[in-house]
């Protein structure tokens, strides 16, 4: 059973380490939250019934593990705080930036809806084992991962109030890698005799 229980863990590894970020919006934070649900899982190995959904109850144990951290930082920090780094990285490229258009609108959403979205669209994940992960009915799994879509088309087309920080960061974004490719094509230099771009 050891050989078998260990097999599904690394199998597994992929789908918690998206599940994680997704919950952490920080690449450090993932690993670190991945290794410690997995510490948990091997320690508590014995408690898994062969022939259930291991899946599922590995990213109950990321969840389950992701909730305690949390609720043992809020005391002394807030993580919902933008790193400076993220805002500070500039990109020359609209793939770039549409990509991270979409890292800022998924730090947006809720939680709850964040979580959905990721396991449903990125992880094929069913509503049903959604539901049974997160504890909620089929219905309220389905209604998050709907209206996350729905805020994000409408954060990525622009549907955003003008104040907002988000909108602002993305136009800012855009507008520097459009200035930087029209400096590139007319072929002005930056002082040093490079082109920009």
């Amino acid at each position: 059973m050891a050989d078998t229980f260990h097999t599904q863990v690394i199998a597994i590894l992929p789908k918690l380490r998206v599940q994680a970020l997704a919950l952490t919006r920080n690449r450090a934070a993932a690993e670190d939250l991945v290794q410690d649900a997995v510490c948990n899982a091997l320690s508590a190995r014995e408690s898994f019934v062969p022939g259930t959904n291991f899946g599922a109850w590995m990213h109950r144990i990321l969840r389950n593990r992701f909730i305690s951290d949390l609720r043992k930082q809020r005391n002394v920090t807030d993580i919902e705080d933008v790193p400076a780094s993220l805002l500070s990285t500039k990109s020359d490229h609209e793939d770039r930036l549409a990509v991270k258009d979409l890292a800022f609108a998924l730090a947006r959403l809720p939680e709850d809806q964040r979580e959905a979205l990721v396991l449903v669209v990125l992880q094929g994940m069913s509503y049903q084992e959604l539901a049974e992960l997160t504890g909620c009915a089929v219905g309220t799994a389905k209604s998050r991962v709907f209206r996350a879509r729905r805020q994000l088309e409408a954060w990525m087309v622009g549907d955003l109030p003008a104040d907002d920080k988000l909108r602002q960061r993305a136009v800012a974004l855009r507008d520097e890698a459009n200035r930087r490719t029209s400096l590139a094509r007319a072929g002005v230099s930056n002082g040093s005799g490079v082109a920009l771009g």
